[in-house]
C-alpha cells in the first residue's frame, strides 16, 4: 500500500463574501503525480495557499509527514519539503541562473559571505539532476521561458523538496518544449518527489496524472484515478455542465478580400508571406514557437514593419507604422501576452476597456469625458459577459478568462474590421474557454475578419474556417473549409508543423 505524504483533513477557508474552501479533504500519496483540476475561481490555489503557509485555514488540520498541524507557517512547510512554482515563476531577472537556483539555499543556511563555488555546486547539482543543459552565467532575462521554468524546478530542488505544487507550468511553453517538462515530472516521480501538477490543459492532465482531485466552487467534486476519467467527463465535473466547442463555418456570400498580404518579408522573422483574409473569416494560424507567425501580427498592427511587400486593405494600399495607424485602418491586435501588453494590471477594468478610445471620449482640449468613459466601460463588460461586481475593479483581481475579456472590449470598442488575436485562451480554464470561442465566432458571423494565432489544436480546428500553417518563417501549407473536414486533418498539421511528409509520416527536407 502506497505510504500518505499529506493528508487534509476539513480545511475550510472564507474571506470577506466568499468561502474559497469548504470542507475539503485530500490525500497526496508519496511518489505519484497528483492533479488538481478546476476553473479559475474554484479554490485550488487557496488550497495550495493553505498548505503551504500562506493562508490559515479556519478550520481542519493538515497531516505531513505522519506530523499534524492546525496550520502551517511557511517556514514550517519549507522544513517539511513543500515547494510551489507559481505561475509567475517569481524569479529575479536581473540575476544569472545559478543565483537564482542558489539563492533560497544560501538564504536559509544563514551564511553572510558568497561563496560562488559553492552556488555554481549546487545550480550544477540540480541541473544535472533532471538531466538538462543550461548557461548557469545567463541571466533569466537572456533565458527562454522554458529554461526559466526549469530554473524555478531546481530552485525547489535545492531545498530539498518531497512535495513540489507546480501552478500552470506549461502556459507558456511550446508543444516540444511541455514535452520536455512532462517528461522531467516522471522523473522527479521515479526520483521518489510527488508532484501536484496544476493545469487547464486537460490532455496535459491525462498524460502525467496518477491521482485527479476536481474542486468546483470551493468544494471538492471528488477524487478519481486518471483512467476513471474521460476529457468530457473531467470537463462536467469542473464546469457542472456539458463543455462543447462547436464547429465555426463562414456564411457570408461577400467573398471579396478585406486584407491582402503580399510577398511581405521581414529579415530573421518571415519570409514570402501572402495571403488573403474575407469578411466573416476567422483565419487560424499554427506552428511553433519562431516559425513566424506573432511576428506577422506584430507587422500588421505597426510594431514590426516589414522589410518588403505589400498590404491591401479593402482594396487599396495601407502602410501600417504605429498601432495607432493599424487602428486608423480598422485593425485590432490581442496581444500573446495580455498581462505586460494587453492590460494596466493595476488599473480599474473602466480605465482598461477605454484606454484605446481616449482621443474619441476626449474633450479638444484634452479633458477626458468620464461619463463617457464610464459609458464606454459599461458597454463592453455587458458586451463581453465580464464578471465583475463593478468596472471600478482593478483588473489585475479578474480570473484569466475575464482579464482577457476586458483586452477584447478594449479592441472592440474601437470597431475594428480585422481582429487579430494571438493566444486567446493561453491560460484559461475550460469554461471560460467555451466563452471566448462563442465570442469569437459572434464577431466574425457579424462580418468581422479574425486571424487567430494558437498552439492548441483543438482551439483551431472549432473555430477557423481557413488555417495557414506556418514553419521556420514560411507558409508551409494553406488549407480551406474542405480541407479541414478530412479526417485526421489534425495529425496532418501537426506533420507539416514538424516538417515531416503528413502522407507517409516521416521527417520532410528541412532545408
Amino acid at each position: 500500500m502506497t505510504e500518505m505524504l499529506l493528508r487534509t483533513e476539513h480545511i475550510s477557508k472564507a474571506f470577506i463574501g466568499v468561502q474559497a474552501l469548504d470542507d475539503v479533504s485530500v490525500d497526496i500519496k508519496k511518489q505519484s503525480i497528483h492533479c488538481l483540476c478546476g476553473e479559475n475561481g474554484s479554490g485550488k490555489s487557496t488550497f495550495v495557499k493553505t498548505i503551504s503557509g500562506i493562508y490559515e485555514p479556519d478550520q481542519g488540520k493538515i497531516i505531513l509527514n505522519g506530523k499534524e498541524y492546525g496550520r502551517l507557517t511557511p517556514p514550517q512547510a519549507i522544513n517539511e519539503g513543500i515547494q510551489v512554482i507559481y505561475q509567475d515563476l517569481s524569479l529575479f531577472p536581473h540575476m544569472t541562473v545559478a543565483e537564482n537556483i542558489a539563492i533560497n539555499r544560501l538564504r536559509q543556511s544563514g551564511k553572510k559571505i558568497i561563496n560562488w563555488k559553492e552556488i555554481y555546486r549546487i545550480a550544477q547539482e540540480q541541473i544535472d539532476r533532471i538531466g538538462v543543459s543550461m548557461d548557469l552565467n545567463a541571466t533569466i532575462l537572456e533565458t527562454s521561458m522554458a529554461n526559466r521554468q526549469l530554473t524555478a524546478i531546481c530552485r525547489a530542488l535545492s531545498m530539498d523538496a518531497k512535495l513540489l505544487f507546480m501552478d500552470e507550468p506549461t502556459s507558456a511553453l511550446t508543444r516540444q518544449e511541455v514535452q520536455r517538462l512532462l517528461k522531467i515530472v516522471h522523473e522527479l516521480k521515479e526520483q521518489g518527489l510527488s508532484v501536484v501538477f496544476i493545469s487547464h490543459k486537460l490532455d496535459e492532465v491525462f498524460e502525467v496524472a496518477d491521482e485527479i482531485t476536481i474542486f468546483r466552487d470551493g468544494k471538492k467534486i471528488g477524487d478519481f484515478k486518471s483512467d476513471e476519467l474521460t476529457e468530457r467527463k473531467l470537463a462536467y465535473y469542473m464546469t457542472g455542465r456539458e463543455v462543447t466547442y462547436p464547429r465555426y463555418k463562414r456564411s457570408l456570400a461577400d467573398d471579396s478580400p478585406l486584407l491582402e498580404v503580399r510577398g511581405l518579408e521581414k529579415k530573421g522573422n518571415y519570409k514570402d508571406i501572402s495571403f488573403t483574409v474575407r469578411k466573416g473569416d476567422i483565419l487560424g494560424i499554427i506552428g511553433l514557437l519562431g516559425s513566424g507567425r506573432t511576428e506577422l501580427a506584430l507587422s500588421l498592427f505597426g510594431l514590426n514593419p516589414p522589410d518588403a511587400g505589400e498590404i491591401l486593405f479593402e482594396g487599396k494600399p495601407v502602410k501600417i507604422n504605429s498601432p495607432s495607424a493599424a487602428k486608423q485602418t480598422g485593425i485590432a491586435l490581442l496581444p500573446e501576452d495580455r498581462g505586460s501588453q494587453g492590460l494596466f494590471r493595476e488599473r480599474c477594468i473602466r480605465e482598461n476597456v477605454s484606454a484605446a478610445m481616449l482621443g474619441e471620449i476626449s474633450s479638444k482640449a484634452g479633458f477626458l469625458d468620464r461619463e463617457k468613459e464610464a459609458s464606454l466601460a459599461e458597454e463592453g463588460v455587458q458586451k463581453l459577459r465580464v464578471r465583475t461586481p463593478s468596472t471600478e475593479t482593478v483588473v489585475g483581481s479578474l480570473s484569466g478568462g475575464n482579464q482577457q475579456k476586458c483586452v477584447v472590449a478594449k479592441w472592440i470598442s474601437t470597431d475594428p474590421k480585422l481582429f487579430i488575436m494571438d493566444s486567446p485562451t493561453v491560460g484559461i480554464d475550460i469554461g471560460s474557454k467555451a466563452e471566448i470561442y462563442e465570442l469569437i465566432q459572434s464577431f466574425a458571423a457579424k462580418g468581422m475578419a479574425i486571424i487567430l494565432i494558437t498552439d492548441e489544436m483543438e482551439e483551431l480546428l472549432a473555430n477557423a474556417n481557413r488555417v495557414l500553417v506556418f514553419s521556420e518563417g514560411r507558409i508551409a501549407a494553406e488549407l480551406d473549409e474542405e480541407d479541414l473536414d478530412k479526417e485526421n486533418i489534425g495529425q496532418a498539421i501537426s506533420a507539416l508543423i514538424s516538417g515531416a511528409d503528413p502522407e507517409k509520416g516521416e521527417q520532410g527536407d528541412q532545408t
